[in-house]
């Protein structure tokens, strides 16, 4: 069987040894340092001022829904428009905030919003803000959508966690917005096992975020603006600074071994993804040559795709049906992320369709036609002349 993960870690031998080590000789694993740290490389990394670190990239989308809730620049009722083929998790704070989740369809050719989609969303309803996913590493034109939300107002923020590394147009997916927000989960590009961030070249709404993480109080920000919240609300004891909530928060915070795995894990990211790019290559030349099985997904316009999972959306659900059946016990497979959100129970349950919105005819042809294999940095040879061989015959 050839599995969607190998692996908790790439170069697991080492990097576990190393932790053995970590853990065997320090006393503090609660946030600490070696979050701190990692904030940093990490943002170096992605070419962002600010990282703030949290447990999970499910974690990282609500704070960031959290945080601008905080800044006044949402509000309960807000309609928030969300790519309608993403993960539940970018969708459910939108819920869980008080949120208008307004769900906008994906191009077929590439399986994310374009500017023809939101263009399409915005001309039969306003929208606050638009929390895009770039999905599987791929994106559409996002220069474009980042225009036009600029011409009508839109806050974006990009959902980025599974197109770590991903470049177009000579940017690093997650730079084309305000903020983006990571996974470091088990099988992403870079693991931590759990952990998350959120990116951001903003101070305030980085302050924000490193707020929402904790409880809502100012342990973690720097003196400066621990001065200017206990100035403006007048907390003047130190008995009492530690433990006023400034706003509304969670327990979001990493730990040190995730700090510390994603620093170790950061040093081989970059030979993490320039793998999981030849990989999707070679097998994209052969497997998108069937096109009269299969729609292929247009890769060409991105300087470098940073694959997270390769897809395969089916001209029928019975091919699609037939191949799932054919990769039983021999390639782990899965649907396209979570499908078409309008699509689960949780959607259906709590939110009122509207007829604005329409048919997200896209995000159905996705979730009833589409399937992905895993592509990670340990694929052999073999494995992926069986997949070709498995796809193509």
């Amino acid at each position: 069987m050839i599995k969607l993960i190998k692996s908790t870690f790439y170069n697991e031998k080492e990097t576990k040894k190393k932790l053995i080590q970590f853990i065997k000789s320090n006393s503090w694993l609660s946030f600490g340092k070696q979050c701190q740290s990692f904030e940093k490389e990490f943002a170096n990394f992605q070419k962002r001022k600010y990282c703030v670190m949290v447990n999970s990239g499910s974690s990282a989308n609500l704070a960031l829904i959290q945080a601008f809730i905080n800044l006044g620049s949402l509000k309960q009722g807000d309609p928030v428009g969300f790519s309608a083929v993403t993960w539940s998790t970018n969708a459910m704070p939108l819920i869980q905030l008080g949120l208008k989740p307004v769900p906008v369809d994906i191009d077929l050719s590439t399986l994310n919003i374009s500017s023809q989609t939101l263009l399409d969303t915005i001309g039969k309803t306003k929208i606050k803000a638009l929390f895009l996913t770039n999905l599987l590493g791929f994106c559409g034109d996002i220069e474009k959508i980042f225009t036009l939300c600029k011409k009508n107002k839109i806050l974006l923020l990009e959902d980025n966690c599974e197109s770590l590394g991903t470049i177009y147009k000579g940017k690093l997916l997650g730079n084309f917005s305000l903020a983006s927000t990571f996974s470091f989960y088990v099988g992403h590009h870079m693991s931590t096992v759990e952990g998350g961030a959120i990116c951001t070249d903003d101070e305030n709404l980085a302050t924000m975020l490193r707020i929402v993480r904790a409880h809502g109080w100012d342990r973690n920000l720097s003196q400066k603006h621990q001065k200017n919240l206990r100035n403006k609300y007048k907390v003047n004891s130190t008995f009492y600074s530690r433990y006023t909530f400034y706003d509304l928060g969670y327990n979001l915070r990493p730990t040190e071994i995730q700090g510390f795995l994603g620093r170790v894990q950061l040093k081989y990211i970059r030979e993490i993804i320039r793998t999981r790019n030849k990989n999707f290559t070679e097998l994209a030349k052969s497997i998108y040559q069937k096109t009269d099985m299969y729609i292929p997904t247009k890769y060409e316009h991105i300087d470098f795709v940073s694959n997270f999972a390769f897809p395969v959306v089916c001209k029928t659900q019975q091919i699609r049906d037939t191949l799932v059946k054919k990769c039983a016990n021999t390639i782990e497979l899965r649907p396209i992320v979570g499908g078409d959100m309008t699509e689960q129970p949780f959607y259906k349950r709590r939110v009122v369709k509207s007829k604005n919105f329409g048919v997200c005819k896209n995000a159905k042809i996705v979730h009833k036609q589409g399937l992905y294999f895993g592509n990670n940095p340990e694929l052999t040879k073999a494995e992926k002349n069986l997949i070709i061989k498995t796809f193509c015959s």
